[in-house]
C-alpha cells in the first residue's frame, strides 16, 4: 500500500449488479485520484449462481433495472443454457488484459460487460471475448488469447476468486477498503458511492491524524 488507504473492487464480468455499480467505481477513482489506491479482482460467480433460463435471467434483469432507475433494460441474449453456468472465458480476458494494458485499465472488462449486457453478444465463447476486447484497446487479438488462456492467468483468477470466498463475501460488486493505520470495512453487493465515500473519508481522516501524531511525538516506547 502506497497511498493510506487501498480500495478492492471485486467483480465477475457477467455480474449485472457490477454493471450497475460501474460509475461508483469511476466517482469513487475520479474524487480520490492521487489520495487512495485502487484495484479490481475478478471474484468468479459459480455455476449455480447464474440464471437457468433467458426468461429467468430477464426477470432480474427488470428487477434491477427498475430498482437503479435505469433508462434501458439489459440484455440477456448472452445467455447460453449448454454452458450450464461456466462463464470463465470473458473472466480470463479481462485479467489477461492486466498484463498488456495495465492493471488501472478498465477498459477490457467495462467492453465486456457492455458487449454482453447491453448487446447480448455471447461473450461465454473465449474467441467473441478476446475479439471484442482486443478492438477495445487496439492490442493483438492473439497475444490476448494466448495470455487468456495462460496457466498463470487462470491461476491468478482462481486465486482471487478464493480471496473473495476467504472474506466471506457472496454478493458482488464486493468493496474493501483497507487503511494504513489497520482499518478495513466490507461492503458485499452496494452498488452507490455514499457510503464508500463516507468511509474512505474517514479512513482518511484517521490515518492524517495519526500522521500528525507522529510527526510531533514518534513512534511508541519500545518498553
Amino acid at each position: 500500500m502506497t497511498a493510506p488507504v487501498s480500495v478492492t473492487y471485486f467483480i465477475e464480468v457477467l455480474s449485472s449488479w457490477c454493471h450497475w455499480a460501474e460509475p461508483a467505481w469511476v466517482e469513487l477513482r475520479q474524487r480520490y485520484a492521487g489520495r487512495v489506491d485502487f484495484s479490481w479482482q475478478v471474484a468468479l460467480m459459480r455455476p449455480e449462481d447464474f440464471p437457468v433460463s433467458a426468461a429467468q435471467c430477464d426477470w432480474f434483469y427488470r428487477r434491477s433495472g427498475t430498482h437503479v432507475n435505469s433508462p434501458y433494460m439489459l440484455n440477456s441474449g448472452w445467455f447460453e443454457a449448454d454452458r450450464a453456468g461456466h462463464y470463465e472465458a470473458p473472466n480470463w480476458v479481462a485479467e489477461a488484459g492486466k498484463d498488456l494494458v495495465g492493471e488501472d485499465d478498465d477498459r477490457i472488462r467495462v467492453a465486456l460487460s457492455e458487449a454482453a449486457m447491453r448487446e447480448g453478444r455471447k461473450i461465454g465463447n473465449l474467441a467473441t471475448s478476446v475479439e471484442i476486447a482486443a478492438a477495445a484497446v487496439g492490442i493483438d487479438a492473439g497475444q490476448l488469447q494466448a495470455a487468456a488462456e495462460s496457466t498463470a492467468v487462470q491461476e491468478r483468477v482462481a486465486a482471487s476468486t478464493q480471496r473473495f470466498f476467504d472474506h466471506q463475501l457472496s454478493q458482488r460488486p464486493a468493496f474493501i477498503i483497507e487503511s494504513s493505520i489497520g482499518d478495513q470495512a466490507t461492503f458485499s453487493g452496494l452498488w452507490t458511492a455514499p457510503p464508500l465515500v463516507a468511509t474512505i473519508d474517514a479512513m482518511l481522516a484517521d490515518a492524517a491524524r495519526y500522521e500528525t501524531f507522529a510527526a510531533h511525538h514518534g513512534g511508541p516506547p519500545t518498553a
